[in-house]
């Protein structure tokens, strides 16, 4: 038998297998107590404008505070991983691998009751404050990672143009590396906020008033309240309204990007 027709075999085979387990979903499930359970139109109504006003936006303001205290303090972070100074890249350095290393519910959790416990201290904002100042704390560990690999990629030879012009470390640092290396990290950095989106769902474990509830929490209380899971596939599809674009807009970048190298 030639190669080409056993390839050919071979993928008649795996599309046969495709289309046995779909006509198995098919006949088996019971599609009425999924419409019931997963898609009631009533238990779906219930849910809004609630879903978009209370849980969505603030799982979108949530987003946008992390995302900003992770990238500056990432920034920092960064800079300092490659600091000639030794001090700041041992610190830089253990803080990343220990905040990477570390999963993110473990670290709200310590934030929202560990450490005020332990130190007799208030957040500010409460419950939500003490899960962002964590998502802020773990968030900056992966982008400090990302920014320090945008910075390493700008050619060298661009530092050194700068430097023969007369700029000081600091300043060309400032004006010709950073610019360059975050039109590089855009999709990377992109990605990150899509994680952390999805992240702001672990914010629950800090206890929410209900003015402050995002998406799965909101969902997760809907879930209780009504004996359906219908609210599960409100949010999950809230989820997809808002992650999807930007998932599109990281493979955008990204072939924006092969395209200009």
């Amino acid at each position: 038998m030639k190669p080409s027709t056993r390839r050919r075999l071979f993928r008649g085979v795996l599309y046969a297998i495709f289309i046995l387990a779909v006509a198995a979903v098919v006949f088996v499930a019971d599609w009425e107590a999924i419409q019931t359970n997963f898609f009631n139109p009533e238990v779906a109504a219930a849910a809004f404008p609630e879903v978009i006003l209370i849980a969505a936006k603030n799982t979108i303001v949530y987003t946008a505070i992390a995302f900003v205290g992770g990238l500056i303090f990432g920034l920092l972070l960064a800079l300092m991983k490659l600091s000639p100074v030794g001090p700041y890249r041992w610190v830089a350095t253990a803080y990343i691998e220990i905040f990477r290393g570390l999963p993110a519910l473990l670290v709200i959790f310590g934030f929202a009751f560990a450490v005020p416990i332990a130190f007799d201290w208030r957040p500010p904002g409460g419950s939500a404050g003490a899960g962002l100042i964590a998502l802020i704390v773990v968030s900056a560990a992966y982008i400090a990672e990302t920014i320090r690999a945008g910075i390493e990629a700008v050619p060298p030879g661009q530092r050194e143009a700068a430097r023969s012009l007369g700029m000081n470390p600091s300043w060309t640092m400032v004006s010709v590396v950073l610019p360059q290396a975050f039109r590089i990290i855009t999709p990377p950095l992109t990605n990150e906020l899509v994680i952390l989106i999805k992240d702001t769902s672990l914010l629950f474990i800090a206890g929410m008033a209900l003015s402050e509830r995002e998406l799965t929490t909101f969902a997760r209380d809907a879930v209780s309240q009504q004996a359906n899971a219908t609210p599960l596939m409100v949010a999950a599809l809230m989820y997809l309204i808002i992650t999807l674009p930007l998932t599109q807009l990281v493979a955008k970048l990204e072939r924006h990007n092969k395209r200009g190298r």
